[in-house]
């Protein structure tokens, strides 16, 4: 996969944005450069979420947060977000992503459907999020009547029996254990006009018990009703959701998600997120879009805002960060968790590490049960590993409960501790790994900021680092560093405003 050319006309600070990223350069490695407040990590969030989270329902409240505030003009029916080319190995694939107004777009596009099929469209509440909250919702109020139908059964049935006992004072004392058993079983619950009435105390006659059983048949025709209601309900949700889907297929377009340009207010307002594919056959997008959302990546300082995380959260930055996980750091971890596309530089990428020792272990294991000979997967692991960090040893603790590093001098082991290693060097270790541990090949891998804490020397040097390790993808690296962007041609090199200003020392050595 590769990023061919990314268009943003107005989104936050992005303006204008036309960036191409020719796919014959080579190495293809793409510095995006621009002074602060350019706009640069909002532009590489905004590509991986719509490239990572368009595909999975779980994944989609990120876009959901990312997009809160993108509103259509008044006056509007239609406002681009951004579009996208990419070229898949064989083809150029155009992917526009674009906002609807929910009360024109979707409601129009079904409503041609629903008129085919002879069904009010005005039936349905077309301001609900997405359709399939819609669903779910009428499917839990059936399955809640369908347990309320099933105890007012089971209540009749032992009323029925209270009825058939002769004596008054056994009728009497069976009535209170009945109704107390009721009441304990939870077979009342959700009928509060039958709590007040249904009282040991109150029921102490056959005509009491009758007239209980009546008010309950009542309510039991009340909810077959309903029922009846909400299962047609339901069936016609599917029938007109099943129609816009194939609508929108058969314009090559694919509706991702609604969202609230303004969830703090309370009159919600829910714009429809679709977008539209050309040159590729309606069958292949699924699959097509399934694959970019596998191939898309993205890098950053774990110190950034990432706008795709719940807006409130991002107040949290100013708050006391002592309560658990109700922190910025403690929501970006649980999204992480969610996004396997994500990466943090963090300290050291402990966890990555010992999940690469542990498979290579395993490849060798395997490969032992296979051949009768362990493999070296191991050891060409612990072999990059070092060679990376020059006359620098690290090792796997045996517990596997860490890592440990040692340096050699003079034919003397040191034990090396945690200040003992610079900033650039864990974090230029941790980069590999996530690589590496990840499989990450033929893929579009957007990184933010990755100069940070790398003396220049190093800044030049990420660029040949990528290059040897893993070749087959696509890189765009969002930065200040004009040593970075010395290590590539003139052409490699994408700004937008305002752009990077070259220190005294380049333009002295340029004249």
């Amino acid at each position: 996969m590769h990023l061919l050319r990314v268009q943003v006309p107005d989104f936050r600070g992005l303006k204008n944005i036309d960036i191409t990223f020719e796919k014959d350069f080579s190495p293809s490695i793409f510095p995006l450069g621009s002074q602060n407040g350019g706009g640069k990590s909002t532009l590489l969030q905004l590509i991986f979420v719509l490239l990572h989270c368009s595909v999975d329902e779980d994944k989609k409240q990120f876009l959901q947060n990312m997009l809160e505030g993108f509103k259509i003009c008044d006056g509007q029916e239609k406002r681009v977000l951004a579009i996208v080319d990419i070229w898949d190995g064989e083809k150029i694939v155009k992917i526009d992503f674009f906002s609807y107004n929910n009360d024109f777009s979707l409601k129009q596009i079904l409503a041609l459907e629903s008129k085919k099929s002879n069904i009010d469209e005005d039936y349905f509440d077309f301001s609900v999020p997405t359709y399939s909250t819609q669903l779910k919702s009428v499917k839990n109020k059936i399955s809640n009547l369908e347990a309320q139908k099933n105890n007012l059964v089971k209540i009749l049935r032992r009323l029925d029996m209270i009825t058939e006992i002769e004596d008054n004072e056994e009728r009497r004392q069976r009535i209170k254990r009945e109704i107390i058993n009721i009441q304990q079983l939870g077979l009342i619950a959700g009928f509060p006009e039958l709590v007040s009435v249904m009282r040991p105390s109150e029921i102490l006659s056959i005509k009491d018990v009758k007239q209980l059983q009546h008010q309950i048949t009542q309510r039991l025709e009340s909810s077959e009703i309903n029922l009846r209601r909400y299962h047609k309900e339901c069936k016609i949700i599917e029938e007109i959701w099943k129609k816009s889907i194939e609508y929108l297929q058969s314009e090559n377009m694919r509706h991702i998600c609604n969202y609230s340009i303004d969830r703090s207010s309370n009159d919600k307002r829910y714009e429809a997120l679709l977008c539209h594919l050309n040159n590729i056959d309606s069958t292949e997008i699924e699959n097509f879009l399934t694959q970019i959302s596998y191939k898309i990546f993205l890098a950053a300082p774990s110190t950034q805002i990432f706008l795709f995380l719940p807006p409130d959260s991002r107040k949290l930055l100013f708050r006391n960060s002592s309560n658990g996980n109700r922190n910025y750091y403690g929501i970006l971890e649980a999204a992480r968790s969610e996004l396997p596309g994500l990466f943090t530089y963090d300290f050291l990428a402990v966890e990555l590490l010992i999940e690469s020792f542990k498979d290579a272990r395993d490849r060798d294991f395997r490969e032992a049960i296979k051949t009768g000979s362990y493999g070296n997967s191991y050891q060409s692991l612990i072999n990059d590993l070092n060679l990376l960090l020059g006359n620098k040893r690290i090792n796997l603790n045996e517990d596997f409960s860490g890592v440990n590093f040692q340096l050699d001098n003079n034919g003397e082991t040191i034990e090396l501790y945690p200040e003992d290693l610079s900033h650039g060097e864990l974090k230029r270790l941790s980069i590999y790994i996530w690589l590496k541990s990840r499989n990450i090949k033929d893929a579009i891998v957007l990184m933010d900021e990755v100069e940070i804490a790398f003396h220049p020397d190093w800044q030049y040097q990420i660029i040949s680092d990528l290059k040897e390790w893993a070749p087959s993808n696509q890189y765009i690296l969002a930065t200040h560093s004009y040593a970075l962007c010395e290590a590539l041609t003139p052409a490699h090199v994408k700004e937008i405003e305002p752009k990077l200003i070259k220190s005294e020392s380049n333009i002295t050595n340029e004249s």
